[in-house]
């Protein structure tokens, strides 16, 4: 199965609880199929179907109230 990596810097989470919260927001969104989250380093790296873009993992980040850069 062909998957894309995606590493973002993820900015506004202060705690364990806000990368938690955020994996399971984007593990729960169809096309992704991981995240790993670190708060402290302010990072992801979230593994997507090949139709997932980069600014959809973006957008999903910032719904959910923080917010993503490349």
């Amino acid at each position: 199965m062909e998957q894309t990596v995606y590493s973002i810097s993820i900015v506004g989470m202060t705690c364990g609880g806000c990368s938690s919260r955020l994996t399971r927001v984007l593990e729960s969104s169809p096309g992704i199929h991981k995240a790993i989250v670190s708060h402290a380093d302010g990072t992801g790296i979230v593994t997507t179907s090949p139709e997932i873009t980069e600014e959809t993992v973006f957008q999903i980040v910032n719904s959910a109230g923080f917010e993503a850069h490349a």
